[in-house]
């Protein structure tokens, strides 16, 4: 790279206009003596290429002086008794804790199971384009080899045979982990990613790789746009896409997703399944594509409550190769009951125009089962601000493609893509970053002082700045349906004002699809919140609901 050439006082002047400063002429002047040295040291760090999987050296850590790791104690789950359908659809949809059950009975062979699957995603997936890769060999071989330890009495735990979905940044040894961006494709990681190795280990069987909105954002992919199998005439959100679509349409028995700021919430919202963001930290992310080394967290998608904190139990643990990673107990009643747990809200989330009558009914579930309800209230400061700290590590992240000029390979290039994201934050203040830091420490602590009053907090999945804020501190959220809307003929892929925004696109009419409803609980204490979602999932009794897609051949 050439050097640049000596800096004018013109220079300076117009930089100012891009970070919100105004300097006098005198003070300009006296920055012209070193800001070409700041220059050049910055075009030097530029010529060291780090690896990918390099993070920085600071490390956040969502525990505040004072926090005592809970001790959530044994992971109770409802009981579940349930015939083995004789139609190969009904299977394919049932939780997996009726499926387990069917296999460690001998009900049901891991190896038929991981063949519904297959069959379904040979008919769904190319409609849906929900997986990047299908590995149905190694599934089927996988399969057969837990029959077998099965017949010898072997019995790896409730994930034994279950066929799932892994998202396309998780590395898998020998298979292509491309992060849903032409750059990356061809690429073939020669080890597994912690969580694929974690549910091999507890007896899962990966289908293949689902898709992911190019590099974790949006559901456009280098293959084309997921769709929500409620309505293929819009897309299923992202960036855990292909997670939520293939989960919804009953292609796996659960898939994994992950979330830096609503991607496990909004595919899981738009697609009508369940999803579990936990705590940060609470997750390996070793041999997951980074892209926000403070932010990135790995849960699971499924159809059910009780199955999220089945796959959560498998792939939970510190590894210590993932510097972020915070060895925690996991466990909680599912089955006990709401009355008498104080469960707080934010009435202005539910007073806001976009707020759905849906959400406010559940709030209304919520004081049926009894809970005791507590309004809440958050100081006014400038949350969605924080959104600049996610661009400056995703371009930090990708910077490699943005100087290379890679980043024109992208299919998505419109002004709130990627591409010209990871440009524009070159010019984000790297004082303004470190304030940005700081003012996430203070959010940390009001969600602490918040938290020590409730049992959990509940509210819409979509309004507020709730994901903003919980993903900045690093509090879990469980999403679930809560009933159905119709969806305008203006079918909007918004993620929020305020929040990464993908591209809007037309739908010819209406459909019904689903809603969310929320659930934020305390760090490193997921089992009340499992509790008050499996109340709700009780109560809006919406499990057997199937998309329209088997039914549109």
């Amino acid at each position: 790279m050439t050097e640049s050439p000596a800096i004018q006082l013109t220079d300076i002047e117009a930089a100012e206009r891009l970070v919100g400063v105004a300097y006098t002429e005198q003070e300009r002047t006296l920055m012209l003596d070193n800001m070409d040295a700041q220059l050049r040291h910055a075009i030097a760090r530029r010529q060291v290429s780090l690896p990918v999987d390099l993070g920085p050296a600071s490390r956040f850590d969502p525990r505040l002086p004072g926090f005592v790791m809970p001790d959530p104690g044994d992971l109770v789950l409802p009981p579940v008794s349930a015939p083995l359908p004789a139609n190969d659809a009904d299977i394919a949809y049932a939780p997996v804790s009726a499926l387990s059950s069917w296999i460690r009975s001998g009900e049901l062979s891991c190896l038929r199971l991981a063949d519904i699957y297959l069959a379904r995603i040979a008919r769904f997936g190319p409609r849906l384009a929900c997986f990047a890769v299908v590995d149905a060999a190694g599934a089927r071989a996988r399969a057969r080899a837990l029959d077998l330890l099965l017949a010898e009495g072997t019995w790896l735990g409730p994930l034994h045979g279950m066929p799932y979905g892994a998202k396309d940044i998780l590395d898998t040894r020998g298979i292509e982990t491309a992060w849903g961006a032409e750059p990356y494709r061809g690429r073939v990681p020669d080890a597994d990613a912690t969580v694929v190795r974690r549910l091999h280990d507890a007896g899962a069987v990966m289908l293949g790789k689902t898709t992911v909105g190019a590099l974790a954002y949006g559901d456009i992919w280098y293959g084309g746009t997921t769709r929500n199998p409620w309505n293929t005439e819009e897309g299923a959100s992202g960036s855990s896409a292909g997670s939520g679509a293939a989960t919804a349409a009953g292609l796996v028995a659960f898939a994994i997703g992950t979330e830096t700021l609503g991607s496990i919430v909004y595919p899981s919202t738009r697609c009508g399944v369940t999803g579990l963001r936990p705590t940060f930290g609470r997750v390996p992310r070793t041999g997951a594509m980074p892209l926000c080394w403070t932010l990135d967290k790995i849960g699971p998608m499924c159809r059910s409550v009780a199955d999220t904190a089945v796959v959560l139990a498998a792939i939970n643990g510190a590894d210590p190769a993932d510097p972020f990673g915070i060895s925690a107990p996991f466990g909680g009643d599912l089955t006990r009951p709401v009355r008498g747990l104080t469960i707080g809200y934010y009435p202005e989330d539910l007073e806001d125009a976009a707020a759905h009558a849906l959400d406010r009914a559940a709030l209304e579930v919520m004081r049926n089962l009894g809970a005791h309800l507590v309004p809440l209230t958050r100081p006014d400061l400038p949350y969605h601000a924080l959104m600049n700290m996610v661009f400056a590590e995703a371009a930090a992240s990708f910077e490699e493609l943005t100087l290379s000029g890679r980043d024109d390979m992208l299919t998505w290039q419109t002004a709130a893509a990627w591409p010209n994201a990871f440009r524009r934050a070159r010019f984000l203040s790297a004082v303004d970053h470190i304030q940005l830091d700081r003012l996430r420490r203070r959010v940390c602590q009001i969600m602490e002082e918040t938290m020590r009053g409730v049992d959990a907090i509940v509210g819409p999945s979509l309004t507020g700045p709730m994901t903003v804020i919980t993903n900045f501190t690093g509090h879990p959220c469980l999403c679930l349906p809560s009933g159905f809307r119709r969806s305008p003929p203006r079918g909007e892929a918004s993620l929020g004002r305020g929040r990464l925004e993908t591209e809007t696109r037309q739908a010819t009419r209406e459909f019904e699809v689903p809603h969310s409803f929320s659930v934020w609980g305390r760090l490193f204490d997921e089992g009340p919140m499992l509790a008050v979602a499996q109340a709700l999932e009780t109560a809006f009794g919406l499990t057997g609901y199937r998309p329209p897609i088997d039914g549109a051949d």
